[in-house]
């Protein structure tokens, strides 16, 4: 085939037939929203959505600007500068596929340390969301009470020098102070991250950063600020040299390619202090009860992922599809899924927790998404707390079934050991891995070691059910390895018995 062309704005009407391109005139675009943490989520979700928009006419003057605040971040930057911030979308999908560039992004603001042209950018009245993916980590809260973490060091240092923050929070805190300052209004403050509330708990985090060295600015944002909460769901495999040299092989040279499945879905409580694009136009659900569908995602799609990805770990088994081709691992998923979570989990206009945890099935199996393993078991110290933990405590306050719960979290505690069964290590993978290995290490011996992480587990520590459970599961697993008991468990659906 010919060469693949360059990605950029003068080479669009040259790129193959069959890739979708911009119909909109980029240059007359204008912006609306910072974007920090311009991953590949980001650009398969809510970038497309904006996109579409555009496609449609529609809200010309609600283009992005990305926008980072790690020293990494130049580098994502400087490759889609060179390509004029445009993206190539690839579908992959069992029964067909497609290819689209996006371009609902007109720039990114340069990184500097103090963030200076951030808080710029963000102090712009122009600009009416802030919208973050920086993980479920990056919020700063305090494990062991769900609030505020004051005392971490970057909350501490952007309190103590708020003109220069190393936090995407403090420079949040910062714009919005010098827009104070002017008479502007605040802008919307939109997290986009897996977290359960978590525009509740991104206002938490702003507010509370901002009473530390300005209560007064503090009550402002709280009074006349927004802070919607919303869900968010798209399986966006990381890119690596196979996906380069897919969209190479379609004919298009892209330094930052984006894969992603046939599915999307944002769901977003209809909650803005300074307007919004017209996102219900292109799919996205606006709706005063967000709860029960992030309820529903958290519990049943992110929280499946731990499933699957810590057994994959220990069997060595490379991506999640590969795990729900694995009998065991398989019905291991459906059957905590279906007999411990989905009780736990309400019903949304449309779609049953049944049907939900049927589609989530099909989509993990989806063999063309190339999504690893090694990606999803990524900061299991926020994921477990954040997804599996609160199912784990509402089927012990109604006394319903926990075996398959708490051998998730034997399989977790396994994994972070450090070891396959094969004899192959795993390379850290956790903010916290080295505790988190020292804990498991002691934990095969003494299994209530790990639940001694308290910042994780908290009074389940204690708990009579769980932790006997958990201790038996974790001793089976060192014992009779992986498979045999995830074996014994889909037989008898019950924790192993001491003696």
């Amino acid at each position: 085939m010919a060469e693949a062309i360059p990605l950029a704005d003068g080479t669009l009407a040259a790129l193959p037939g069959h890739i979708g391109t911009p119909t909109y005139d980029r240059s007359a675009l204008r912006p609306g929203i910072v974007h920090i943490g311009l991953g590949n989520f980001h650009r398969a979700h809510q970038a497309w959505y904006l996109h579409r928009l555009f496609q449609k006419g529609l809200d010309h003057d609600w283009a992005i600007i990305g926008a980072g605040v790690r020293p990494a971040d130049a580098v994502q930057r400087a490759r889609l500068e060179a390509q004029d911030w445009l993206t190539t979308l690839l579908e992959l999908d069992p029964a067909g596929g497609g290819a689209e560039v996006t371009g609902a992004m007109i720039g990114y603001v340069p990184i500097e340390e103090g963030n200076a042209p951030l808080i710029a950018q963000m102090s712009d009245p122009a600009i009416r969301i802030v919208s973050l993916t920086v993980t479920e980590g990056g919020y700063y809260i305090d494990p062991a009470t769900g609030g505020f973490d004051a005392v971490h060091p970057d909350m501490q240092h952007d309190a103590a020098h708020p003109d220069t923050p190393r936090s995407a929070f403090g420079a949040m805190v910062a714009a919005l102070a010098v827009r104070r300052a002017a008479g502007h209004g605040p802008f919307t403050g939109q997290s986009c991250d897996n977290l359960q509330g978590n525009g509740d708990i991104l206002r938490q985090t702003v507010v509370s950063l901002a009473r530390l060295s300005d209560p007064g600015l503090a009550d402002w944002i709280d009074s006349n600020g927004a802070f919607p909460n919303s869900m968010v769901d798209c399986i966006v495999p990381a890119t690596g040299p196979n996906e380069l040299a897919l969209v190479h092989a379609l004919g298009v040279e892209d330094a930052a390619p984006v894969t992603h499945e046939n599915f999307r879905q944002w769901v977003i409580e209809d909650s803005f202090c300074a307007g919004r694009p017209q996102w219900e136009n292109v799919g996205a659900t606006l709706t005063d009860d967000v709860h029960s569908y992030e309820a529903m995602k958290i519990r049943i799609l992110n929280a499946g992922h731990q499933l699957l990805a810590n057994a994959g770990e220990i069997l060595g088994i490379e991506t999640i599809a590969g795990c729900m081709a694995h009998p065991r691992i398989a019905a291991f998923f459906r059957k905590v899924q279906l007999e411990e979570t989905a009780p736990h989990v309400t019903a949304v206009p449309g779609t049953t927790p049944q049907d939900y945890v049927a589609l989530i099935e099909r989509r993990f199996a989806n063999p063309r998404i190339v999504d690893t393993t090694r990606r999803v078991a990524f900061d299991g110290s926020s994921r477990h707390t954040g997804f599996l933990l609160p199912t784990l405590r509402d089927a012990l306050a109604a006394g319903t079934p926990v075996a398959g719960l708490a051998l998730a979290e034997a399989l977790w505690a396994r994994m972070c050991e450090g070891t396959r069964e094969d004899g192959s290590g795993i390379a850290a993978n956790d903010p916290h891995w080295n505790r988190l290995t020292e804990a498991a290490q002691a934990a095969r011996a003494r299994p209530t070691a790990w639940l001694d992480q308290r910042q994780v587990y908290g009074d389940l520590a204690d708990d009579p059910v769980f932790a006997p459970a958990f201790a038996a599961w974790l001793t089976a697993l060192w014992s009779q390895g992986c498979e045999a008991t995830i074996a014994q468990y889909l037989e008898t659906g019950a924790a192993p018995t001491a003696g």
